[in-house]
């Protein structure tokens, strides 16, 4: 199987791209282990952990309907949104680990990590064959995006990526911010108003509702750990 060159736009040793095989010519049931180390994947979250009776009001039917990975074939991008730690990570990354497993071609990033690649292949002289080499995936998973404030100018760079993917291949987006803030977030109401359009036309929107896992977890180690 032959393979493409992708832009390395590597800081500090940790591996973001290398090479990418063309997948679309792969059996849809390979799940090899190059798949998963050329996702970006840190770890393997699987659904059949997740605790649904914490949050009983999470869109549980739209989850698992996400997870059947129709809507990679259907090109359509999804979005998930709701406060932190109730789960929108997790989902991200158990759904891009099923689509690895079935051949897609899945890039997963944090959003200030993309922003990093992107200012990087700039940088490089490599902007358009990233742009161009991102249209190549089957799904780009961003997570986490407005967790932190994006760099001046990264907001366009953002939507140009994103609209250029539109109809084309899935996107996978979460966010603790609400649509309202993201005019300020990005800095263009003109930029944001046809990309959220974009965006939730062929879109899915998950709207995450609840207690903070992480809360939960902190609160139960206060309570094990032993005091002196």
């Amino acid at each position: 199987m032959s393979e493409e060159v992708l832009v390395d736009v590597l800081a500090a040793g940790a591996q973001r791209f290398h090479r990418a095989p063309e997948v679309d010519r792969v059996p849809k049931n390979y799940g090899g282990n190059d798949h998963f180390a050329l996702s970006g994947l840190q770890e393997r979250k699987d659904l059949k952990d997740f605790d649904w009776t914490y949050n009983p009001k999470l869109p549980r039917r739209d989850i698992l309907d996400l997870c059947a990975l129709k809507f990679i074939d259907a090109r359509e991008d999804a979005l998930l949104i709701g406060p932190p730690g109730t789960g929108k990570s997790f989902v991200a990354k158990a759904v891009a680990l099923m689509a690895v497993q079935r051949g897609y071609k899945v890039l997963y990033r944090e959003a200030h990590q993309l922003i990093e690649d992107i200012v990087e292949a700039r940088e490089l002289g490599n902007i358009r064959k990233y742009r161009a080499q991102i249209k190549t995936l089957d799904l780009l998973i961003i997570d986490d995006l407005f967790l932190r404030r994006l760099p001046a100018g990264a907001g366009d760079e953002l939507a140009d990526l994103l609209m250029g993917r539109y109809e084309k291949a899935s996107t996978l987006i979460t966010s603790n911010r609400p649509f309202t803030d993201w005019s300020q977030l990005i800095g263009d109401v003109v930029v944001v108003t046809p990309l959220l359009d974009r965006l939730l036309h062929h879109g899915r929107l998950l709207n995450f509702d609840g207690k903070s896992w992480r809360l939960k977890e902190a609160a139960e180690r206060s309570i094990t750990t032993p005091t002196e």
